[in-house]
């Protein structure tokens, strides 16, 4: 029976698609080109990339159960009402949104593409490549028209892994097409799937959409990491600034700092693109520079390490030093863009003796070596000379955490007042 959905890739966005869809009892197939994480899928089983935060055991199992159907043949692509492109799209060495899996994804539909058919893009891309990327891929595959004889649209995601409050379903759903036909189509799509749908002009400004929302944390979460590194140079209790200035009801927004910034929400610069191999418009100064900011906070949690244990008559050298919570978010085990590993090797050139503790990291590599995970996690801090919280997960009761540890560095501000030493 064919599919009425065909969701393309597998990941962090494709995965929370499927669920809602199946939960709606839309007959979804789910492609992905990777054979491993289709096997896996297959098995019941999460890649090992996706954590909780993304899908759980149980949800897929019923998803499999209601007949979502994981495949890598291009094939059953065909004849379904509504394929969504959610292929993963990160930054490349020159800084610019690499969309070759995008492509591909565009590709492989193209051919299988029939009239009527709602195609949406929701992957991480610059403004204007629907119409400038996408859209030619699916008509020269397919020798169709878009907004003639298909509907294309583009619709940000906005997931937000390790909030089970904040699933697909309740957050609002922006959508813009190709013509007001097109945003139509693919508005009704997402109204089974979502309490509240936004219409946006156009696919340019649904994209924009994206990259505003996605720069937003990443500009003010660097302005929070100055002021860490500020309020810590002239002795001020950043997390005390916080607590009070979070009080005033407007013109406010608490933001936190950190290790790092992680995620698949990279910070995009229009000013860099990747299919047209020139700038889009005026480059984003305030990204980039936010973007510099927060490549520089494992540089600075692993100097305030080192300093911490010579501050207790120890050197790094030598030192055991146990890393809690290494993937980039809390309560999820997805590693994307963590700060972790930076911070790993960098504390190891200075001859630290690494471990870490993750409930949902089970296995570590860190430049192809695999870091050594501790089972008791309370005994391990008890021994290990410094103990670094990375992300707060739910499990870790951070007071017990204070008491057992000989020393205690929180990058996230989550122990209690005068528990621990926090950024």
């Amino acid at each position: 029976m064919p599919a009425d959905l065909a969701v393309i890739g597998l990941g962090h966005l494709g995965l929370p698609l499927a669920r809602a869809a199946t939960a709606a009892s839309v007959a979804t197939v789910g492609h992905d080109p990777d054979p491993r994480t289709v096997a896996e899928l297959r098995a019941g089983r999460l890649p090992a990339e996706d954590g909780p935060g993304t899908l759980t055991a149980a949800e897929l199992r019923r998803m499999l159960s209601a007949g979502f159907h994981p495949t890598t043949d291009d094939a059953e692509l065909e004849r379904v009402r509504t394929a969504v492109i959610c292929a993963p799209t990160r930054l490349g060495p020159d800084g610019a949104l690499d969309l070759r899996a995008v492509g591909a994804a565009a590709r492989a539909l193209a051919p299988r593409l029939r009239p009527r058919t709602t195609v949406i893009l929701e992957s991480a891309v610059h403004p204007g490549a629907t119409e400038e990327f996408v859209r030619p891929l699916l008509e020269d595959g397919s020798g169709l028209c878009a907004g003639r004889d298909f509907h294309l649209a583009y619709s940000p995601s906005r997931a937000d892994p390790g909030h089970r409050d904040r699933d697909l379903t309740r957050v609002p759903r922006v959508v813009g097409g190709l013509t007001p036909a097109c945003t139509e189509a693919a508005a009704a799509f997402y109204g089974r799937l979502c309490d509240k749908i936004v219409r946006a002009r156009g696919p340019r400004e649904a994209e924009t959409v994206r990259m505003w929302e996605t720069n937003y944390r990443h500009v003010n979460i660097a302005l929070a990491n100055e002021m860490a590194v500020f309020c810590h140079d002239i002795g001020v209790d950043l997390w005390d600034v916080v607590r009070c200035a979070e009080t005033k009801p407007f013109g406010f927004q608490a933001f936190r700092p950190g290790p790092g910034v992680g995620g698949h929400g990279t910070p995009v610069d229009p000013g860099r693109l990747t299919y047209k191999g020139a700038g889009l418009g005026h480059p984003l100064r305030m990204v980039g520079l936010a973007r510099d900011v927060n490549g520089r906070m494992p540089l600075y949690v692993t100097q305030r390490a080192a300093a911490l244990l010579n501050e207790h008559g120890k050197s790094a050298r030598g030192a055991r030093v146990l890393l809690l919570g290494v993937g980039y978010k809390a309560d999820t085990g997805d590693l994307e863009g963590s700060p972790a590993p930076e911070i790993a090797t960098r504390l190891s050139e200075l001859g630290a003796q690494l471990s870490y503790h993750d409930p949902y990291v089970p296995r570590w590599r860190v430049a192809d070596r695999p870091v050594p995970r501790v089972d008791c996690l309370y005994e391990a801090a008890a021994e290990a000379d410094l103990t670094i919280l990375l992300q707060q997960h739910r499990t870790y009761d951070l007071q017990g955490l204070a008491v057992k540890a000989q020393l205690l560095l929180d990058t996230r501000g989550a122990s209690p007042a005068g528990a621990a030493h926090r950024l």
